[in-house]
């Protein structure tokens, strides 16, 4: 099931565990990686070529390279340390205003390797499609949902928030040094923080101006923590459009019966207000409305001008930050 928040053709698949070990290529999944990949994207669809060339060069080892449909998204996928699958992609399928997928007979071009360059582009594949009968508004739309019955901020939503944002991703891994290694010196993200808790070294990194996109975390931290022992995945981030919609979400899911918990704001540098919960799956799932953004001098606030959260308070309202409401805007309408 491809699902998505934005425009993005998807932004989180669900997968049937027991199908992907019936599937599963001997050896390719380690123990406690129940993610099937994460996923960033890049700027062009050079990028990617280059990639996978530069990989090879340095003998990095890769999982696949091609492109994948449904999604349409040009990748290469490569495994760091801990067997955690990551994928770099450029184009993948935007959804419109009519809400439809491209058809299935659009799928003729998907790639099993990696492609030569250049390819035609989006518009040259719909044209031909068209030229060869194909109906292109066919495709998959999503004919129902609960009743839109919750003002949020002004437009009328199935619940009282609206995700705008996935990420960041938190991993446990079993050799610090050589994660991050991965994660700086082949995929290139910049550190921006360390943090010491009860011990252990938590690293922060990021792509961009948000303080981080991924953060790992020691394995002996997992079960300090209460979190599943079946994964290494720490959680996934959905950022909410505002903090008034992180409280209406906290007494959603609390009234739906979900389990809603806090970890120590040391964990989280860079947001203040968040809160965790699990899918059924045993993941968890962390909700925010801020991330700190990292300037021109590419250092984050001081730990002494963030602000303290003390768990188990929400307040009604919050003083703006310097840089509430800046980073990537969501573009696409909410509902």
């Amino acid at each position: 099931v491809f699902t998505r928040y934005g425009s993005d053709h998807h932004a989180m698949v669900l997968f049937n565990h027991s199908m992907r070990e019936a599937l599963d290529q001997p050896g390719r999944w380690k123990p406690g990686v129940t993610v099937n990949q994460i996923t960033w994207q890049v700027g062009t669809l050079g990028q990617v070529g280059d990639a996978i060339k530069w990989f090879r060069s340095n003998q990095i080892p890769i999982v696949r390279s091609g492109r994948d449909m449904p999604g349409s998204n040009w990748h290469t996928y490569l495994p760091d340390p801990d067997g955690h699958v990551n994928e770099i992609y450029y184009g993948i399928e935007q959804i419109g205003w009519t809400g439809h997928s491209k058809p299935w007979a659009m799928h003729d071009r998907a790639f099993r390797e990696a492609p030569p360059l250049p390819q035609m582009s989006e518009y040259e594949e719909v044209q031909a499609a068209m030229q060869r009968g194909v109906d292109v508004p066919s495709g998959y739309r999503m004919k129902s949902r609960p009743e839109a019955r919750h003002d949020v901020d002004g437009i009328l939503l199935p619940r009282p928030f609206k995700i705008t944002r996935l990420g960041p991703v938190r991993l446990f891994v079993h050799d610090m040094n050589a994660s991050l290694r991965f994660y700086t010196d082949t995929l290139g993200f910049i550190p921006t923080e360390d943090a010491i808790w009860n011990g252990h070294r938590c690293v922060f990194l990021r792509a961009n101006t948000e303080h981080h996109a991924v953060a790992l975390y020691p394995i002996a931290l997992r079960e300090a923590l209460g979190l599943s022992p079946h994964t290494t995945n720490f959680s996934i981030g959905f950022q909410l459009g505002s903090y008034s919609q992180l409280r209406d979400a906290r007494s959603f899911l609390i009234d739906k019966g979900c389990k809603v918990f806090e970890l120590p704001q040391e964990l989280s540098p860079g947001m203040d207000y968040s809160l965790f919960v699990r899918d059924p799956g045993g993941h968890a799932v962390q909700l925010y409305y801020y991330m700190e953004q990292i300037g021109w001098d590419g250092k984050p606030r001081p730990a002494a001008q963030r602000r303290k959260v003390v768990p188990g308070e929400w307040p009604a309202t919050l003083p703006p930050m310097s840089d509430s409401f800046m980073g990537e805007p969501f573009l696409g309408p909410w509902g």
